[in-house]
């Protein structure tokens, strides 16, 4: 499965979330973020048609690491560890992390290889 992780400011617009997965060029099964942040994501997985994932507990190692990400959510980018985790185990990143144009959302993707 193909699933796009995201990480946002709370002053990200549905057109930052939007913009972020626009600029990855893929088209993913699902779209995940970080558990307490799945409803802010809910309206655009809904205009896409796809189910969100909550992501909650330990997140995996991310390949970016930003200080500002891991100071305040304990990873290098929450984009690409929500995208990994939502995968499923053995997931591989097919996208680092990409940043909307107003820089309010991140996304990454991931492939998990479990159905």
């Amino acid at each position: 499965m193909i699933v796009a992780g995201f990480g946002f400011s709370s002053r990200a617009t549905a057109a930052s979330l939007r913009a972020a997965l626009v600029a990855t060029g893929a088209a993913p099964a699902a779209l995940a973020t970080l558990a307490d942040k799945a409803g802010a994501l809910a309206p655009l997985a809904r205009a896409l048609g796809l189910p969100v994932i909550a992501v909650t507990g330990p997140l995996p190692d991310t390949d970016t690491q930003s200080p500002r990400s891991l100071a305040a959510r304990g990873t290098g980018s929450v984009a690409e560890a929500c995208a990994l985790k939502a995968a499923g185990p053995g997931a591989v990143l097919l996208t680092p992390r990409v940043t909307s144009p107003d820089r309010l959302a991140t996304c990454a993707i991931a492939k998990g290889f479990q159905e």
